[in-house]
């Protein structure tokens, strides 16, 4: 069976997606068809009008007064009876027609943006290593609405126009079959700059696209690294990288838009050229005046839907570069995906195990060999150099990332048998780098709950030692935090953070370097925090500071992916191993203990 042409794809996957409200795209056609087709009855209609009036007895009829003018005239009334009831079924019908069309147009449109967004959540993080926040943000938002301008522009037109081409030609056919064909000579010259033209219209609008999501990266980065900007002085230097893509997507639109209008003016050429010849046809052949009137505006009703086609095949090869690019991400491998039939955890949670663990980014693997056993209600520390592979071995507990060989369990049920949404019921997270919602305090708190229990509030906030700051706020616990908390000092943002993992409550604890940021003030707040968190959870924390671990039942020295050593401070200290020289180099320097 041969393979349908790629460029062809977007376009039939959009026609699938339509397929779903196929009861109003059915009737929304139809009207359609019903609309475009009263065309021909509307010029036979005027046809007959015009011949009733300006026939044989035209001088007659000139010289007669307007009483005289509709003495004896019921086929003249017929026929304009016929001819204003063709334009009223036309006119409710193209209504009605556009609404549907349009309203399924809209709803694909939607249902492709819910689909990005979803691919997007359920997307592993090695996902956003490789594309730019920017880059997202402009498939989801840019292009989609790319192919809704698309849609809302051209859906429409693209049932009615074929249609009232034909009832058109069908009527010029039945009035001068040599005539219509004189004048059926000048489309495939009107067609063929369509075709050539639509193509680089099509690959301009996808290059466009393409540098307008290089230019939202540029933009997002910007603002939010807009510290570093201002404090490196780089504000000429992201400028220039602003204005080199800002250049890009108008080269890339100019030249689309040349691609996409220089049709029009070979259209009305030919149309022009189309006209004199059948007005050289017409004064040999006498044709008589009302045919020629209709055939006339069949002539003018014809090169319409010519002209809106080449329009509507200019819009689909714009959008179709848009929609190449929503379908990439939609297509984009899951790498972590939920079992079809996910097996029950087991709880209380008793044992978490890392089983010959090894994972790999690219082709080095980042963990090797990894196995560890952790208790419930232990408090277990990894230690180790940058790059050491701390961080990577707990992002396998939530299942960021699959090991790829060995296992992770929790009560000997291994991680890939359970449910995403039961596992991470599990796991509460804080990291170095917090990240606020521009919320409230207390839904920031409460994130993941829809109604906010108050008490179970409060208490989360206490136990963080985030009540009394969050009093001194405008509007207490209903202030708003700003953008990523930027109302908020370091050390508030990540006592928010843990008053979220008390809110929670869930059985494990992951604590990613949650002090490394903190000036010694704070850290002894957030610690306090820190400490009330831990209290009855199985606990991991990743630390760069003795005084954050010491106390830990158990500490795990990490060197190049692999566990070198792990025991309590004082056995590691013993050892006279790589803890010890952690110890020695500074691991703990200016932490007061």
């Amino acid at each position: 069976m041969p393979q349908t042409p790629p460029e062809s794809k977007p376009l039939r996957r959009l026609y699938r997606h339509g397929l779903k409200y196929k009861g109003r795209l059915a009737l929304g056609t139809l009207l359609g068809f019903l609309g475009g087709g009263s065309v021909f009855g509307m010029l036979a209609s005027l046809s007959n009008t015009t011949n009733s009036v300006l026939g044989k007895e035209a001088e007659e009829v000139v010289e007669r007064n307007l009483n005289g003018l509709f003495e004896g005239g019921e086929g003249f009334f017929i026929a304009a009876a016929f001819l204003i009831l063709f334009f009223l079924i036309s006119g409710i019908c193209n209504y009605f027609a556009i609404y549907h069309i349009n309203y399924v147009g809209f709803k694909v449109v939607e249902d492709l943006r819910r689909r990005c967004f979803h691919q997007l959540q359920v997307q592993q993080l090695a996902f956003y290593n490789r594309h730019s926040s920017g880059e997202l943000i402009s498939r989801v938002t840019h292009d989609t609405l790319m192919v809704q301008h698309a849609v809302s522009g051209v859906v429409a037109d693209i049932v009615r126009q074929p249609v009232i081409l034909i009832a058109a030609l069908a009527f010029m056919i039945k009035t001068d079959p040599l005539l219509a064909l004189i004048s059926l000579v000048i489309f495939p010259i009107c067609i063929a700059p369509v075709v050539i033209f639509g193509r680089k219209v099509r690959k301009y609008a996808k290059k466009s696209q393409e540098h307008l999501a290089g230019l939202s990266a540029v933009l997002q980065e910007n603002v939010s690294g807009v510290r570093v900007v201002k404090s490196f002085g780089m504000e000429a230097y992201e400028e220039s990288k602003f204005d080199h893509e800002n250049r890009n997507v108008f080269k890339r639109l100019i030249k689309t838009v040349l691609a996409r209008n220089v049709n029009q003016p070979l259209m009305e050429l030919v149309a022009g050229l189309g006209i004199v010849a059948i007005m050289m046809y017409v004064r040999v052949s006498q044709l008589p005046v009302g045919d020629f009137f209709a055939f006339a505006a069949a002539l003018g009703i014809v090169y319409q839907p010519v002209k809106m086609l080449s329009k509507v095949h200019m819009e689909i090869m714009k959008a179709m570069g848009s929609a190449e690019r929503i379908f990439a991400l939609l297509d984009e491998e899951i790498e972590v995906l939920d079992p079809e039939t996910p097996r029950e955890l087991p709880l209380p949670v008793e044992q978490i195990r890392f089983e010959q663990v090894h994972f790999s980014y690219t082709e080095q693997d980042v963990l090797s060999d990894i196995s560890l056993d952790i208790q419930a209600g232990e408090h277990i520390a990894l230690v180790g150099g940058s790059g050491s592979g701390k961080s990577t071995l707990v992002s396998l507990l939530p299942r960021f990332f699959d090991p790829r060989e060995g296992r992770v369990s929790i009560n000997g049920v291994d991680l890939k048998d359970l449910s995403l949404k039961d596992l991470r019921r599990q796991i509460a997270l804080v990291t170095q780098d917090t990240f606020l919602f521009n919320d409230s305090i207390a839904r920031n708190i409460a994130y993941g709950h829809e109604d906010v229990d108050q008490e179970r509030l409060l208490d989360a906030a206490k136990r963080a030692h985030a009540h009394e700051f969050i009093l001194e706020q405008p509007n207490g616990y209903d202030s708003l935090v700003g953008e990523r908390g930027g109302n908020l000092s370091g050390g508030q943002k990540q006592r928010l953070a843990i008053a979220r993992a008390i809110y929670y409550d869930a059985p494990i604890l992951i604590l990613d370097e949650a002090t490394s940021a903190l000036d010694n003030e704070s850290e002894r707040q957030v610690q306090a925090a820190i400490q009330e968190v831990m209290k009855g959870r199985t606990s991991i924390s990743i630390a760069h500071r003795l005084s954050t671990i010491r106390h830990s039942d158990r500490i795990v020295v990490m060197e190049r992916g692999n566990i070198v050593e792990i025991g309590s401070h004082d056995e590691l200290l013993k050892l006279n191993g790589a803890y010890k020289a952690l110890h020695e180099l500074g691991f703990d320097e200016g932490v007061s203990e």
